[in-house]
C-alpha cells in the first residue's frame, strides 16, 4: 500500500512554529486572578488544565514577564475563571497589556481568601497555589481546588486562529 503525505515540510522549532501550530488548537478562555499587595490582578489564560481528581488540582502558565507574575508569584490562592462567549470584551481586557482590568467596566467582588471573583461567568474555582514549577519564560502553577460554582449561564468561549471565538453547532 502506497500512501502519499500530505504533510507539509517540516520546521525546525523555534518560538514561531509553536505558536503558528497552536493558533489551530482551539482552546477554553480562562481568567486567572489572585489579590497582589497592590490590590487584584489577573490575566487572560488558554493553557488552563484539569491535572488531578483526588486531589482536585489544576494548572494554568504565565510568563516570568507579565505584569500579573510577580503577585501570582507570592499569592496564596488564585482565583480561575471560565469565561462565556458573551465575555470577549472581558477577555480582551485581561488579555491587553496596561489595561485596568478590575476597573469600573469589571464587575467583581473579593471572594475566598481576598481572591477576586469576577460576576457574570459559567464556571469559577479558588485554588491554593500548591507549586510553581519552572517551564522555559513560563512558570507552571498547580493549584488545589478550594471551592468552585459551575451553574453560571452560557456557553465556553474559545480562542482560534488569533481571536476569540464560540462553538458551532
Amino acid at each position: 500500500m502506497t500512501a502519499t503525505s500530505d504533510l507539509g515540510t517540516p520546521r525546525l522549532a523555534s518560538p514561531e512554529l509553536l505558536r503558528s501550530v497552536f493558533r489551530r488548537h482551539a482552546a477554553g478562555v480562562a481568567v486567572i486572578t489572585a489579590c497582589g499587595a497592590a490590590g487584584p490582578v489577573g490575566f487572560t489564560a488558554t493553557s488552563l488544565t484539569s491535572v488531578s481528581a483526588e486531589p482536585p488540582m489544576i494548572s494554568f502558565g504565565i510568563g516570568t514577564g507579565a505584569s500579573s507574575w510577580p503577585a501570582i508569584a507570592e499569592a496564596g490562592h488564585v482565583g480561575v475563571h471560565i469565561l462565556g462567549e458573551h465575555q470577549q470584551d472581558l477577555a480582551a481586557t485581561f488579555a491587553r497589556s496596561g489595561a485596568d482590568r478590575f476597573g469600573p467596566s469589571t464587575a467583581w467582588r473579593e471572594g475566598p481568601e481576598g481572591v477576586p471573583l469576577l460576576d457574570g461567568v459559567p464556571a469559577w474555582l479558588v485554588g491554593r497555589v500548591a507549586a510553581r514549577v519552572p517551564a522555559g519564560d513560563h512558570r507552571l502553577v498547580l493549584a488545589e481546588v478550594l471551592l468552585g460554582d459551575p451553574t453560571g449561564a452560557g456557553r465556553p468561549l474559545l480562542y482560534h486562529q488569533g481571536r476569540f471565538t464560540a462553538l458551532r453547532d
